[in-house]
């Protein structure tokens, strides 16, 4: 049998190699295995063509780490993006790679603060990721450099064509010295690209990986419109009213994830919280916790769940939506392993409609409106779950013990009043409506007409909404206070995993 390729066999150094195995990663995707050892080995230029969500950050910013100066402090390399949210992703990727290289990389996208840009770059980075309007604005500022750069990286290429940014890509490309690597990564290859790749390109190398949606083909995409305050609430009723609920759910930041576990912990269930401040102690814990079925919920950020392999989840929710599409389809593609199906649940804040658009374009899929459960249906189903429950126990075999001790209980005469605490103490929850007040759909305007600018900085054009106010946290202050005895009773069952 042949044995499985490692990223040691690629080439990489042992402090990387180190840090990819604290990160969870052993085996190289396939464009990362391609991609690797060219980038390492060789000095031609690459076009790579590969779908998003098959782990292209890796592929060409393991050998860029491995191959700049650490500590130079001079702009050697440049990845362009054609939105913020994947800039963002990008960036933060790449500092999850370099493990304990003196490298600094810096974001740089419309609608970020332009001081703290030209403050670090005063310092000195080494890897600029960025959208190509803000890359110009410093350029024509003379507050970024290029004369230092090794490797330039067009990242979605595709996409930043669709969006108009082909003027903006020469313009840089003109700034960049002639002896550097270029890597452009797309998931199609339309003609543009192409010109483009023989106009600035010298010989190249060409990687194809091709498309794997089997995980999207096993996995029901649904998504609600919701406001910030009302998520809580949302998956709540969600976990009530699902039959099996074993799942990943993801948090945009460290401390959200801790405060939605200790939420989600306060209404009952078994929860733990993974992200970047967790130790590897703690972490191997926490994993062992949740893959044995002893925890069923782990709330969870992007880097923190890099490397977890589990067959059996059968949600994943997304909480907060993520960053980039490439971050959607590695976050869904957790659920629906193995042959088996899975449900991926998106909550859309205000503002994120169009983003939530951007996404089923880039990753050519459909994510359908789902509708929330009104407060009577979650007690009606909560009951009827209650009834199967027994009445499939009745079935199974019974012990005479629990005979006779069931006689001297209903010798008491108050059959209804035992049946009704013994239901009560056996599922716990409410099965009063009240408490699962009713969630109101935020209203969006329509008719937003896009432009270059509004695409860079949210990934597509944010609508207008009305009524949409700051975001007060999973429970704001007021919610808390008008919510008092609603989340108080536990769960009407445990939430087990499924094999």
């Amino acid at each position: 049998m042949d044995s499985i390729l490692t990223f040691a066999d690629l080439g990489l150094s042992a402090d990387i190699l180190d840090g990819l195995l604290k990160k969870g990663f052993k085996s190289p995707t396939p464009i990362q295995a391609q991609t690797i050892p060219l980038l390492l080995n060789g000095e031609r230029d690459i076009i790579g063509q590969a779908q998003t969500g098959t782990g292209k950050t890796a592929a060409f910013g393991l050998p860029i780490i491995e191959r700049i100066t650490p500590g130079l402090r001079k702009v050697q390399a440049i990845v362009l993006a054609p939105t913020r949210e994947l800039a963002n992703q990008v960036a933060e990727e790449l500092e999850s790679l370099k493990g304990k290289r003196d490298i600094t990389i810096l974001p740089v996208y419309g609608g970020q603060g332009m001081v703290t840009q030209l403050r670090s770059l005063k310092q000195g980075v080494d890897i600029v990721v960025g959208t190509p309007g803000r890359v110009i604005d410093h350029i024509e500022r003379k507050t970024l450099k290029l004369n230092d750069i090794k490797f330039v990286v067009l990242d979605e290429a595709d996409e930043m064509l669709n969006m108009g940014f082909v003027d903006d890509i020469e313009k840089i490309l003109s700034h960049v010295p002639e002896q550097r690597r270029m890597l452009l990564f797309s998931a199609t290859m339309p003609g543009q690209i192409l010109s483009l790749a023989r106009k600035f390109m010298g010989e190249y190398d060409e990687v194809k990986v091709a498309s794997k949606q089997q995980s999207a083909t096993n996995v029901e995409q649904i998504f609600y419109e919701i406001q910030e305050k009302d998520k809580l609430r949302a998956l709540h009723r969600l976990i009530e009213t699902e039959s099996e609920f074993y799942a990943l759910v993801f948090s945009r930041t460290r401390l959200g994830a801790d405060r939605l576990a200790s939420k989600l912990s306060d209404l009952g269930y078994e929860v733990e919280a993974l992200h970047g401040d967790v130790t590897q102690v703690q972490r191997e814990r926490i994993l062992a916790k949740f893959k044995g079925g002893h925890a069923t919920i782990l709330v969870a950020t992007d880097v923190a769940a890099r490397g977890i392999d589990i067959n059996n989840l059968s949600h994943v929710v997304n909480f907060d939506m993520p960053d980039s599409p490439e971050a959607y389809v590695h976050r869904i593609g957790r659920t629906g392993r193995a042959g088996k199906t899975g449900k991926a649940i998106s909550f859309i804040a205000p503002g994120e409609w169009r983003k939530l658009q951007f996404v089923q374009q880039v990753t050519k899929t459909t994510i359908t409106r789902g509708r929330l459960p009104y407060g009577q249906e979650v007690i009606d189903m909560k009951r009827n779950s209650m009834k199967e429950r027994v009445f499939a126990a009745v079935e199974g075999e019974v012990s005479q013990e629990f005979y006779n001790l069931s006689e001297e209980i209903l010798s008491s005469g108050k059959p209804k009043q035992l049946l009704a605490s013994l239901l009560q103490l056996h599922f716990g929850g409410n099965l009063n409506p009240h408490a699962f007040p009713e969630i109101r759909e935020p209203e969006r305007a329509g008719g937003f007409k896009p432009n270059r600018h509004s695409l860079e900085r949210h990934g597509a054009p944010r609508p207008a909404t009305a009524g949409a106010g700051k975001a007060t946290g999973y429970l704001g202050r007021k919610e808390r206070a008008s919510s008092t005895g609603q989340f108080a009773s536990k769960p009407f069952f445990k939430k087990k995993k499924f094999a």
